[in-house]
C-alpha cells in the first residue's frame, strides 16, 4: 500500500532518473492536462510531499498522488513496461529513461508557483524538511475524533496511511476508537516518526522488524488470527471521518486498551 515511505522512495528513484535532463516526451493521459506539453523544459526535480509526488519541470509542476493502486516506473528507451498500456496515466521521457505513472488518482500539470493549491493543505510531513512533530502533535491532540481516524488526516501530519496507523496504535497500545484528545500525542507522533523513518529506505515494510511475508505486521491484515504478543484474536472494523473514507481497523482487545 502506497504510504509516505513508498512516495519518497519513488522520487528520489524519479529525480535520480530525470532531474537535469531535457524532457523529450510528454503525455498525460487525463481530463483537463492532457494538451499540456513540456517538451523541450528540464526537470528540475522531483519531491515528495507527504503522500503527493510533485514532479517540477521549468516553470510547471506534475502533480500526482498514488492513492491505492498507482505506482511510478523508470524504464529504458525501448523496454517492455511491466504494466498494459491502458493504465498509464503519464508518461515523462528524457534522454535516457521514461517514467511512467499507471493507475495514478491524480494527475495535474499547474504553475509551480500555484502548487499550494494542491499541497497547501498539509501538515507537517513526516519525511519532509519541514518536519515539526511539537505542530503534528497539537494538531492531533486537538481533534475530538477518534485516535484512528486523526492520524490519517493529512492536515494534522502528511504521510501516514492506514497500515501505519493501524500499526502504531498497536504499539502504543491504544485502541483505535479512542478520542484523540485523551492520548499522549506528543508520544504518538514521535513513535510514529521513527517508525516511517525506519522503513524509508528498505523493502519489504516491516513494522515487526522481520522482513518474511507475513511476518511484517502485528495486526494489520491479521483480522481472526492470534495476537503475536498475547495470543487473543485479532478484531477488524471499520472507521472513518464520514461513510466515503472509512478504513479497515485491526486491534488486539487485550494489546490495545
Amino acid at each position: 500500500m502506497p504510504e509516505g515511505d513508498t512516495v519518497f522512495r519513488t522520487a528520489r528513484r524519479l529525480h535520480d532518473a530525470l532531474a537535469g535532463r531535457e524532457v523529450t516526451r510528454f503525455d498525460i493521459r487525463v481530463p483537463g492536462s492532457a494538451t499540456a506539453d513540456l517538451v523541450g523544459a528540464t526537470v528540475r526535480e522531483v519531491v515528495p510531499r507527504g503522500k503527493h509526488l510533485l514532479l517540477r519541470i521549468g516553470e510547471m509542476t506534475l502533480h500526482s498522488h498514488l492513492k491505492m493502486e498507482g505506482e511510478w516506473h523508470v524504464y529504458a528507451p525501448g523496454e517492455r513496461w511491466r504494466n498494459a498500456a491502458f493504465r498509464a496515466r503519464a508518461i515523462v521521457g528524457v534522454t535516457g529513461a521514461d517514467a511512467v505513472g499507471f493507475d495514478l488518482a491524480m494527475v495535474e500539470v499547474l504553475p509551480t508557483a500555484d502548487e499550494a493549491r494542491v499541497v497547501g493543505h498539509l501538515g507537517p510531513d513526516l519525511l519532509g524538511p519541514d518536519w515539526d512533530a511539537a505542530e503534528a502533535a497539537r494538531r492531533v491532540g486537538a481533534d475530538p475524533r477518534a485516535i484512528h481516524v486523526a492520524l490519517l488526516d493529512q492536515r494534522h501530519l502528511a504521510g501516514l496511511g492506514n497500515e501505519y496507523v493501524n500499526e502504531l496504535l498497536f504499539v502504543r497500545g491504544i485502541l483505535p476508537t479512542t478520542p484523540a484528545t485523551a492520548v499522549d500525542a506528543a508520544s504518538l507522533v514521535d513513535t510514529g516518526a521513527r517508525m516511517i523513518r525506519a522503513n524509508r529506505d528498505r523493502t519489504p515494510r516491516t513494522f515487526t522488524g522481520d522482513a518474511r511475508r507475513g511476518h511484517q505486521t502485528w495486526v494489520y491484515g491479521r483480522d481472526r488470527r492470534p495476537c503475536r504478543r498475547c495470543g487473543t484474536l485479532i478484531l477488524r472494523t471499520s472507521l472513518g471521518a464520514d461513510p466515503t473514507s472509512t478504513r479497515n481497523v485491526f486491534w488486539c482487545p487485550r494489546c490495545q486498551t
